[in-house]
């Protein structure tokens, strides 16, 4: 399945069993010698809520937190027959999400997801060094390169920098050295953003044990928080992707939500 051309494997635990999920991604999610994905979305049962999602890298590493493979779980439970229902709660290692699925005549249309409160102090992005409440439009030192950076955690740690033009960021050469930044002790995603105006911008992402990907929901995420605080637009943004747009919304500076589509582009089988 993919989100805006973030694409995920999707596993469901109601009928299979993946003993060592961490493992297996990397070879699944190869683009040559496997199906070829972002990384896998692993469906199953929750203790406390309707669904539990599990998120692996291509790299193995886990996630805390998939935005677009999020919406891809909720498209597939309601046409997999695994709930009726068209509101429900999915647990990540985030925490609990509230999903509502929009359909039209059956038809899936898009889902708006809750993605909890954003954290912005330091030391819980984590950044290193003396805490402070947060980290807002502060220079970072990229091999003598000096950004402008705002730190938002949204259930995974994100490095937001504003440039001109983001079509002419040499996106493999900068992402990786963010990403693994002596500063940032669990590495970073990091998004380079375009204010179009204040309800509009436009972003390019750098995904932590990934790469470059056509879009990322909790990058979104964090680009709207980011923009927010820095006075660049309204509460409500619309993010636009390489693969497609998002629609974020900070509701009284509180909880967070993100609306979106995602699809299926093909089932089948793959032997371990």
């Amino acid at each position: 399945m993919q989100g805006l051309g973030n694409d995920h494997i999707i596993i469901d635990l109601f009928k299979e069993t993946v003993p060592d999920p961490q493992t297996l991604a990397p070879k699944m999610c190869d683009r040559h010698f496997g199906v070829g994905a972002d990384g896998l979305i692993l469906v199953g049962p929750s203790e406390q809520y309707d669904f539990k999602m599990g998120v692996i890298n291509n790299d193995g590493s886990i996630a805390e937190m998939c935005g677009n493979g999020i919406r891809c779980l909720a498209r597939y439970v309601i046409e997999n027959g695994l709930t009726d229902k068209t509101e429900f709660v999915t647990e990540s290692l985030m925490g609990p999400h509230t999903q509502k699925v929009n359909l039209l005549k059956g038809k899936f249309i898009d889902v708006r997801t809750s993605m909890g409160e954003p954290e912005l102090r330091r030391n819980n992005i984590p950044m290193t060094g003396d805490d402070s409440e947060s980290v807002v439009n502060e220079e970072l030192d990229v091999d003598g390169e000096i950004y402008n950076i705002t730190l938002v955690n949204v259930g995974n740690p994100h490095c937001v920098i504003y440039v001109d033009d983001v079509d002419s960021i040499d996106l493999p050469v900068i992402g990786p050295k963010v990403e693994n930044h002596p500063l940032f002790p669990n590495r970073i995603n990091t998004e380079f953003v375009q204010v179009l105006d204040k309800n509009n911008i436009r972003m390019r992402v750098w995904e932590r044990g990934v790469g470059e990907t056509l879009a990322c929901g909790t990058g979104a995420t964090a680009s709207a928080v980011a923009s927010i605080l820095n006075g660049h637009t309204f509460d409500t943004v619309m993010v636009h992707l390489a693969g497609g747009d998002l629609t974020i919304e900070w509701e009284d500076h509180k909880e967070l939500y993100m609306t979106g589509y995602a699809d299926t582009s093909f089932t089948g089988e793959y032997k371990i």
